[in-house]
């Protein structure tokens, strides 16, 4: 149970930086923003 609501945070958190991405026109808070992202999905996934 405790697994379901970890990832559905996470989940929320990676929408919200993926909205962020798409909607920053400056370069490095895209690639920021891009590297955030990465770890994230890496959590979603259960991938240390």
């Amino acid at each position: 149970m405790i697994t379901i609501v970890y990832r559905l945070i996470i989940v929320y958190i990676l929408g919200l930086v993926l909205w962020n991405l798409f909607e920053e026109t400056e370069i490095k808070m895209q690639a920021n923003n891009a590297l955030v992202i990465i770890p994230l999905i890496l959590r979603v996934l259960m991938i240390k």
